[in-house]
């Protein structure tokens, strides 16, 4: 690994044992508002009327484009390996306020 003394762009990230596990989400909610995005990571359990919130990531309108443009990149690079991903299941319907503030623009 680079000296991170020799290479002023290097970032050194931690990554905890606690973080690495990481959670499982099966639905991402997310609302804005002029200032931030809001990302709630959901876990919906078939069968349960609760749904619970595993996540929060809020950041700001810049890095959320960075995000989405991430996501494109890694979506593309993924189908290209591995075959297209097929989108099944309907429309989850969710009241508007679910986890957070309304987004508006």
């Amino acid at each position: 690994m680079d000296d991170p003394k020799k290479n002023p762009n290097q970032i050194n990230i931690e990554l905890s044992a606690e973080v690495a596990r990481g959670v499982y989400s099966n639905l991402a909610i997310i609302s804005h508002s002029h200032s931030e995005f809001v990302l709630d990571f959901v876990q919906i359990m078939s069968g349960t009327p609760k749904a619970e919130v595993r996540s929060r990531v809020i950041m700001t309108p810049q890095n959320a484009k960075r995000l989405l443009m991430a996501l494109k990149e890694n979506l593309e690079k993924f189908e290209k390996a591995h075959g297209d991903i097929a989108v099944i299941g309907g429309d989850i319907n969710l009241p508007p306020n679910f986890g957070g503030p309304a987004g508006f623009a």
